[in-house]
């Protein structure tokens, strides 16, 4: 099979295209970097001709109100290409619980590029996943203040993001789910807490302080971002730290 993958060089994206290869399809990376823009529409219809299915992982550049209107024209552009060109399937990365928090616009954002993509003219598959290890630090880094950092207590559900690309490859190479498929890591965490773990594995000093009003995450009500029946990948976050 021939995948288009857009978005292809990034964290998620250059790991589904390694992993497809290997399985013996053919999987070609598209970004800026290779000429097109999901924006303009340029160079769309290149990537996706002779594709049987189109994975798109491409993200807004901000996360903001401006969002929305990213995931609109972008998915507007990349199911025009994909019809023209008679793709089978359209597989796109979305968040686990998006659309239980509408206080946060790029939430709302995410959440309505599952809706285009669902009221589309393609098959496809939605892979929804919950908060990536890799992120943990920068998540941290938005309410540092000197010595402290301010968490909110909010259960998340971290997970690898070789054990995403993994998932997202599975699916991609499978028959269209039309539907949702939730992929989640094996352990549940308070933000706090996984905050003091990631600093103590550091030999960071730093304290943290449970704050319930601090950072993005504040605005999470409930269990929302975690799935206890999810598909649970295997990699446990100490393993991963290691």
């Amino acid at each position: 099979m021939k995948f288009a993958v857009i978005g292809g060089t990034g964290l998620i994206g250059s790991q589904v295209v390694r992993k497809l290869n290997a399985a013996g399809h053919e999987a070609v990376p598209h970004g800026h970097s290779t000429g097109i823009d999901v924006i303009s529409g340029r160079g769309l219809d290149q990537a996706v001709d002779g594709a049987d299915v189109i994975v798109n992982l491409t993200n807004s550049p901000t996360f903001d109100e401006a969002s929305p209107a990213f995931f609109r024209t972008s998915m507007d552009n990349l199911l025009a290409a994909g019809r023209k060109s008679g793709v089978g399937h359209f597989v796109i990365l979305s968040i686990v619980g998006v659309d239980q928090v509408p206080e946060l616009d790029y939430y709302r954002a995410k959440a309505l590029q599952e809706d285009i993509l669902a009221a589309g003219p393609i098959p496809y598959s939605i892979v929804r996943a919950t908060q990536f290890m890799e992120f943990i630090e920068a998540v941290l880094s938005w309410t540092a203040d000197g010595d402290t950092v301010r968490l909110p207590a909010t259960p998340i559900q971290p997970i690898a993001a070789e054990d995403v690309a993994e998932a997202v490859a599975d699916v991609a190479a499978g028959t269209p789910l039309r539907g949702i498929r939730n992929i989640a890591g094996p352990e549940i965490f308070s933000l706090d807490e996984l905050g003091r773990i990631t600093l103590a594995h550091k030999g960071d000093k730093r304290t943290v302080v449970t704050d319930p009003t601090a950072g993005m995450f504040a605005a999470v009500k409930g269990d929302v971002l975690t799935d206890k029946d999810a598909r649970l990948a295997p990699t446990r976050y100490a393993d991963w730290l290691s």
